[in-house]
């Protein structure tokens, strides 16, 4: 009766197996779908009191332990956002409150309004930020200096040039001319404008972001010389490479969205891991950073000292565009290097290469430091 039973079950799974390999399905079924069927057929044939084990107590024990881990991390989260207050407790009005006076709070509450509501930045951050944005478009030996400051406002980018006439010469129809090379488009053309020897005025010119695929802004600076005849002088300026980055957010999505956006995702771009770093924790903290993802895997699964470390990564555009990632990263036993490969998926060419991109310019720079 033992062998009737089991010569039963392996014939369900692999009458399973052919159908699912032959035409009738609407959808074929997947390699790891007939790995694990296979899997099964052999367990059952051999019957190891090992397998048995592994098969009725460690991944039942296993399953336990991940959805005791989720639970712990949904529970976390929901204490995060509980706000415990008494009944009598004052409110306090952050608004209304003076932070440069001292008597108006005690320092207790002075800390735990600092904490929630966070500290006004200095003038120095703001400056540092401002000067980060600021791109060198002509050098310093033209005749024209010009350089760009890069004002991101989600769909639109506003670039304020100042431009320096570095020559004791008046000149007329000074025009900066501009064009663009992927999914963006110039709104406003700055129009011609007269500057005199060594005097400097600003320009404005308006650009529409269509999606999150790198952009390139070039162009040049023509003028006319006050006094000389003959072709308009032209200066080439740099180019401007768009960082995607501003435009990408951390998301969150369930395993099983992530597994349906995987398989309907047709671009694909797989960057080689390269790096200098010896820690995977501390090289995937760094890959986050870099890429603006969130990490899908949880924090448990990627503790241990295993030499192997594997997690998605999800992240969302303004545009509504959606970007996984997964990370395999191997540990060298002897040397200790890291190597593996990051598989971007999307549904845009640009996105995926946009992403490799990044890794790839962060991963040099690291390399170079």
């Amino acid at each position: 009766a033992r062998n009737r039973l089991v010569a039963q079950c392996m014939l369900v799974l692999a009458s399973i197996i052919h159908l699912g390999k032959s035409s009738l399905p609407k959808k074929p079924i997947s390699d790891d779908d007939v790995d694990w069927l296979s899997l099964c057929i052999r367990v059952i044939n051999d019957r190891s009191p090992l397998l048995v084990q592994i098969f009725t107590r460690a991944c039942r024990s296993s399953l336990q332990d991940m959805i005791g881990s989720i639970s712990r991390e949904e529970l976390t989260e929901t204490e995060k956002t509980l706000v415990r207050t008494d009944v009598d407790a004052l409110i306090n009005f952050s608004h209304l409150v003076n932070m440069n006076d001292n008597k108006a709070v005690d320092e207790l509450e002075l800390s735990l309004l600092q904490a929630t509501e966070g500290t006004k930045k200095r003038e120095s951050d703001v400056t540092t930020t401002a000067l980060s944005k600021v791109y060198q478009l002509t050098g310093f030996s033209d005749p024209v200096y010009a350089e760009a400051y890069i004002n991101v406002n989600q769909y639109d980018i506003v670039l304020d040039v100042l431009v320096v006439n570095q020559t004791p010469d008046t000149l007329q129809n000074l025009t900066l001319e501009l064009a663009t090379l992927g999914d963006l488009k110039l709104v406003d053309k700055p129009s011609p404008i007269t500057l005199a020897g060594n005097d400097f005025c600003n320009t404005k010119a308006q650009v529409k972001v269509a999606s999150t695929e790198t952009g390139i802004i070039f162009g040049n600076i023509v003028y006319d010389i006050t006094g000389v005849s003959g072709d308009r002088s032209c200066v080439v300026l740099n180019d401007i490479h768009i960082d995607i980055m501003d435009y990408i957010v951390p998301g969150h999505c369930s395993d099983q969205e992530f597994r349906k956006m995987w398989a309907e995702f047709e671009w694909e771009n797989k960057v080689a891991i390269q790096t200098n770093v010896t820690d995977m924790t501390a090289y995937l903290s760094h890959l986050l950073k870099c890429t603006n993802m969130a990490c899908l895997t949880p924090t448990q699964a990627l503790s241990g000292d295993c030499g192997f470390l594997a997690a998605n990564l999800y992240a969302k555009s303004v545009f509504g565009e959606d970007a996984l990632a997964n990370v395999s990263v191997e540990q060298d036993a002897i040397s200790g290097c890291l190597s593996g490969h990051i598989r971007i998926r999307a549904k845009s060419q640009g996105m995926a290469l946009s992403l490799g991109d990044k890794i790839t310019m962060s991963q040099k720079k690291e390399q170079g430091a």
